[in-house]
């Protein structure tokens, strides 16, 4: 499953190992990160709460220490005046406040505090904490909330625009039905977002590194894979025999070592087969001539049917040898489709091996197939000689099936080792027996044979008949059924 999705070129490949390494790298890196700072953001924040909670603890034991008339007037001055952190108010009950959202290190700070008052104030019952944003903050009984208030009275306290920032509040009862309201903001009024590892700059900053990484690591890969490429497309061309020139001999020198070999064994193939043709043209060429002086010779027979069948052999070795100078190929013969009767290809193969002393048995069955009638003999041929070869009598059979032609050639032989049958098509293997009873075969006959049924469209099979002998079946497509 997953193969499927994975990119099949190597660009495609390295860019993804790249693109999951850097991930993997980021994703590993902020996460030491984040653990690192949310660590010391904790120990800071502590430490800074610690210091407020002290001072906090001294503005509440000095409005204690007022007589409540006086409370509401010292409030008054602070607020015209200044001179403390804390923005102060006075109520006579519990104001409810609105807190942000759940934090580990907003509760720790709220611990830290909560057990600084206690300590330095272990006579007073209680003391009610919370963080919460200024446009949420309410200071009285009555509803009024900080954005209500004139702005002179919060401005050098509070953080309320640009950017907001939580405002830590300590409420504490210091007599019945006389409440001591305390707002402040942190040291650091930020410190929650300090730890944050999904914060837009932190982001932002990983997305530009991230894009500049595998752009490099994209335009290293496409500088490592286009010569990868260039030789594909080279070793493409040349197998289908077109003109290819030589590889440029840069980049890597594991690349440039791969070119010149591909170069080298480029020359050595062009060889072989220049060579091969040249053969092939001269035995072509060579064999032009006796056949044109036997097929003189042939009209000097007096017996009609004789001379027929000379005729007949001498024009299919002349094609073969034109087919020979068009096509170097064992198993290819130039030639067109036609409809091809079995019945008459078949009975002058049986009349060739009645000559020879040959047992042979067939019976028209009066069907055709669509093909190329000399690679047809040759294929249905070779198949025969083997037949005759290395059996006692052949039998040959051919039917037609609803969509199929099958051709049966069964001998009476010895048959064959059942491991042994997948081998029988590779060129020169020859059994042990086949050697003894025919020495001068190269174990090629049934390779073309099957090259040229495949050539059809068909299939060839070698299977043991189980009376004994080995029969040969050749499946073709039933496109002129007679």
């Amino acid at each position: 499953m997953l193969k499927r999705w994975l990119p099949q070129s190597l660009l495609g490949r390295l860019s993804l190992v790249m693109v999951c390494g850097v991930l993997l790298t980021q994703l590993v890196g902020s996460a030491i990160w984040t653990t690192q700072q949310r660590a010391k953001a904790e120990v800071e924040a502590t430490t800074a709460a610690q210091y407020l909670a002290h001072s906090a603890s001294s503005a509440i034991r000095f409005f204690r220490s007022l007589p409540p008339n006086y409370r509401t007037v010292l409030i008054q001055q602070f607020r015209e005046m200044g001179g403390t952190r804390f923005f102060v108010q006075a109520n006579n009950a519990y104001v409810p406040i609105t807190e942000i959202e759940s934090q580990t290190l907003a509760h720790t700070v709220l611990g830290k505090v909560g057990n600084t008052l206690k300590t330095d104030l272990p006579q007073y019952p209680e003391f009610k904490l919370a963080f919460a944003w200024p446009d949420q903050l309410t200071t009285s009984v009555d509803g009024t909330r900080i954005t209500d208030l004139p702005e002179s009275w919060v401005q050098h306290i509070l953080l309320i625009k640009p950017e907001p920032a939580p405002v830590l509040v300590i409420q504490t009862e210091l007599e019945p039905g006389n409440w001591l309201y305390l707002a402040a903001l942190m040291p650091n009024p930020y410190f929650l977002k300090g730890n944050d590892p999904l914060s837009f700059d932190r982001l932002v900053l990983q997305g530009l590194s991230l894009a500049a990484v595998l752009l490099l690591s994209i335009m290293v890969v496409r500088w490592i894979t286009r010569p990868l490429a260039a030789l594909s497309d080279a070793a493409a061309a040349f197998g289908k025999g077109e003109q290819v020139p030589d590889l440029p001999e840069t980049g890597s020198q594991e690349f440039i070592n791969t070119a010149r070999a591909f170069s080298a064994m480029r020359q050595r193939i062009q060889s072989y087969i220049e060579d091969r043709e040249r053969l092939f043209i001269s035995i072509s060429h060579d064999l032009r001539t006796p056949i044109t002086r036997l097929k003189l010779r042939s009209e000097l027979l007096d017996d009609d049917a004789l001379r027929g069948e000379f005729e007949e052999d001498l024009d299919d070795l002349d094609m073969m040898v034109k087919g020979a100078l068009q096509c170097v190929k064992d198993s290819d013969i130039h030639e067109n489709p036609t409809e091809v009767r079995l019945d008459p290809l078949i009975r002058r193969l049986v009349r060739s091996a009645h000559l020879a002393k040959h047992n042979v048995e067939f019976a028209d069955s009066g069907v055709s197939v669509h093909g190329k009638p000399l690679a047809l003999k040759r294929a249905i041929g070779n198949l025969l000689d083997n037949a005759l070869y290395y059996g006692e009598r052949a039998e040959i059979s051919v039917r037609a099936a609803t969509d199929a032609v099958i051709i049966e050639v069964r001998d009476h032989g010895p048959g064959v080792p059942e491991d042994a049958l997948p081998n029988l098509f590779d060129p020169y293997v020859r059994l042990v027996h086949g050697r003894s009873l025919n020495e001068s075969g190269m174990g090629l006959g049934l390779g073309i044979a099957r090259s040229v049924i495949e050539a059809h469209g068909g299939t060839l099979v070698l299977e043991n008949h189980p009376e004994g002998g080995l029969k040969a079946i050749i499946t073709l497509p039933n496109e002129g059924n007679a």
